[in-house]
């Protein structure tokens, strides 16, 4: 049976002034009411927001338009795939079970149309970053995140936006290699047999050839909206707007 897959990443709803996300969020809409309709299921592969933390009982103001299209998406029988990036990785289970999406805090092995595919967000794959590595085994400790969560949501969220903003900086400055290793770490699975591997987090589009595999980056919204698709037609990145 073939199936029509769309793909989306970095999206980052947070990161600029209000203006500009109000945009970029009835942009997001639009596009979530076009995948209703043509598409079998939707792959977020991390991102969505630019911090996102989310309480016992509270989650952060905001996004309710986004949040409604995503409820409107899973209930119109549309599978979510929601890929924890290194942006939004402080859930509870607001999405799974609110929204109805699966959630993933890594990368998953699945077949799609009798295609291998390696799917993740593509954080943590820089040989040579271990100070991530490390700030990302001690973020995504589950004992520390609880102890997080004791904070008064205003100053827990306002800690993680600034927190978010500090680390865009950090990392855009540093000079990782090559497409920050994901082009090696997308071939050593191609050799391992997949026939694509997909990732986000470089903010930049790639579409590579390899022996008989495909890496994709998804890019990001943050220029240049796009989505993937994947169908009987093969993988194909598009712009949106």
């Amino acid at each position: 049976m073939n199936k029509r897959y769309i793909f989306i990443s970095d999206l980052h709803l947070g990161l600029h002034s209000k203006e500009i996300e109000d945009r970029k969020e009835k942009l997001l809409v639009k596009f979530l009411k076009f995948a209703e309709d043509n598409c079998d299921e939707l792959f977020i592969v991390g991102d969505l927001f630019d911090y996102w933390f989310e309480y016992k009982r509270v989650y952060q103001k905001g996004y309710y338009r986004t949040l409604t299209a995503l409820k409107d998406v899973a209930e119109k029988g549309i599978k979510v795939h929601y890929f924890i990036g290194n942006h939004d990785f402080l859930h509870y289970n607001f999405f799974v079970e609110e929204i109805g999406a699966n959630l993933y805090e890594d990368p998953i092995d699945v077949t799609l149309n009798g295609k291998r595919f390696y799917i993740g967000h593509g954080d943590g794959l820089v040989a040579n970053d271990i100070g991530y590595k490390i700030l990302k085994i001690v973020l995504r400790n589950k004992f520390i995140q609880k102890l997080y969560s004791l904070l008064h949501p205003d100053l827990g969220i306002a800690i993680a936006s600034r927190t978010s903003k500090v680390s865009r900086d950090y990392t855009g400055k540093k000079d990782y290699g090559e497409m920050d290793g994901m082009l090696e770490a997308a071939k050593k699975k191609i050799d391992e047999g997949y026939d694509y591997v997909i990732f986000g987090h470089l903010h930049e589009r790639f579409y590579v050839e390899y022996n008989n595999g495909v890496y994709v980056n998804l890019g990001s919204w943050i220029d240049k909206p796009c989505y993937g698709i994947f169908s009987s037609n093969g993988f194909q990145v598009i712009d949106w707007a």
